[in-house]
């Protein structure tokens, strides 16, 4: 299943009240599992024992099958399944049905990039404390840093996708083209390849900010941070920003980026005939490949993301979208929530379901399983793709943070990095324009944003 950041011009308030009750406030429920009593591994293992019902907002096509699973273990436990949309819209109908007190679900999907707009508002209920916090060993320390926000655990990750270069290995036969060891070297092939050929291209762009952000993060980049609740910094001038700008607006500016979206038509004919030739992308991407891409078959490639300045030392990348599982603090059946949060994330089921149908683990256990690293797709022509993937899940620079309002700064994007796309502006220029209009909205939001 795709793991991109979907956009939408609409944005979402930030600072809407949570109105549910804590894990320990003495709400209604606690006999199936609720928010009253105490919390703990054995609570939840009693509360998944006795009746309730669970509301479950998610949009992943395995998700019916991880319910039907849950529900055959915990026979007790009804899981209501409800795909409320994908990205903003199910943030937006989250958001509106938090401030209303209501109607919010039990347990929710959300993306890694939305989570700290959620959990700075105390929407969502603190899992560790739940009793999951003794999950962290089988998750690697960037995935877990993305559902351990401030000090609590927001959810735990149902997938991830750390980046990896797919490549179309005929189109860079034919241009003799060695796969790319450093950034620098994939910039003078794209040159090269659009030269030999002005209907091919290493590569399309039209202007993204998960991909964006990703480079950046790739790079070492650290442009957001936040202190404490309401203290924001946004710097797009630091060293990882200008490692990306430095590389990219010349590939932009001289046209040497397919100029198509992603996910249009056009986009995957272009990946089935080699006039787009490689992806630096999310782990998810094989299941689209071979479900989107079917002339691509046999000629595709994965190697691990190109480094920045040499080759050498150890590789690093980034995660380019994602998804956890998180319970809800209005939920009257917390614990019962936990227990099947647990169940879709980690290897008692719910992982190895997801993992099979197509999303990439964030389980370590798969990862570093001898039949997930064996495993030998034919569309790849036969390499073990696996092997490079997991080694980058093991390689994503940890330290990376998102904005308390990233689905507004987003959403903004088109309007302002993606000038540099129709050559209104730099690409450095678009990011310093990204910077002030999210310092501007996070501050007429209440928060206290500096931008340097």
């Amino acid at each position: 299943m795709r793991r991109l950041i979907v956009l939408a011009a609409a944005a979402i308030g930030v600072l809407a009240a949570c109105g549910g009750p804590s894990p320990n406030s003495g709400g209604t429920g606690s006999g199936s599992g609720g928010p009253a009593g105490p919390a703990g591994p054995a609570a939840i293992a009693a509360a998944l024992h006795k009746p309730a019902t669970l509301t479950f907002w998610g949009w992943a096509p395995q998700n019916k099958d991880i319910v039907a699973a849950f529900e055959k273990k915990y026979p007790k436990v009804k899981v209501n399944l409800v795909n409320a949309g994908t990205s903003t819209d199910e943030y937006t109908k989250l958001q509106n049905a938090i401030k209303a007190g209501s109607g919010a679900p039990d347990v929710t999907q959300i993306e890694y990039f939305a989570l700290p707009q959620f959990a700075l508002q105390k929407d969502l209920a603190d899992v560790g404390a739940l009793g999951l916090s003794g999950d962290k060993s089988q998750f690697s320390t960037a995935v877990w840093d993305s559902v351990d926000l401030n000090g609590k655990l927001v959810g735990l990750p149902q997938d991830t996708g750390p980046m990896a270069l797919f490549y179309n290995q005929k189109i860079f036969s034919r241009y003799h083209l060695a796969v790319p060891k450093t950034w620098a070297q994939y910039a003078s092939d794209a040159k090269k390849l659009h030269a030999a050929n002005p209907k091919e291209y290493i590569t399309n762009d039209v202007g993204d900010p998960g991909f964006a952000t990703s480079m950046i993060w790739s790079a070492g980049g650290h442009p957001y941070s936040t202190s404490g609740a309401k203290n924001v910094t946004i710097n797009f001038g630091d060293a990882g920003s200008k490692k990306f700008t430095h590389l990219w607006s010349p590939l932009v500016t001289g046209g040497d980026l397919d100029p198509v979206k992603s996910w249009t038509t056009a986009w995957y004919q272009g990946l089935a005939n080699g006039t787009v030739a490689s992806l630096a992308t999310g782990a998810w991407m094989p299941v689209d490949l071979e479900t989107g891409v079917a002339g691509g078959k046999g000629d595709w490639r994965v190697a691990p993301l190109p480094a920045w300045g040499t080759s050498s030392g150890t590789p690093v990348t980034s995660e380019n979208g994602g998804s956890a599982n998180c319970v809800l603090a209005q939920s009257q059946h917390q614990l019962a929530a936990a227990g099947f949060v647990q169940f879709m994330s980690t290897t008692e089921g719910g992982a190895q379901i997801s993992a099979k149908d197509g999303d990439f683990p964030a389980s370590n256990a798969i990862l570093n399983s001898p039949q997930y690293l064996g495993q030998a797709p034919a569309y790849f022509g036969g390499q073990k793709i696996n092997r490079v993937l997991s080694q980058a899940a093991g390689h994503v620079l940890p330290g990376w943070s998102y904005l308390p309002f990233q689905v507004y700064a987003n959403s903004i994007f088109p309007d302002t990095v993606g000038q540099a796309y129709t050559g209104k502006s730099s690409l450095a220029a678009g990011l310093r324009a990204w910077e002030q209009r999210s310092a501007s909205y996070g501050n007429s939001e209440g928060f206290s944003v500096a931008s340097k």
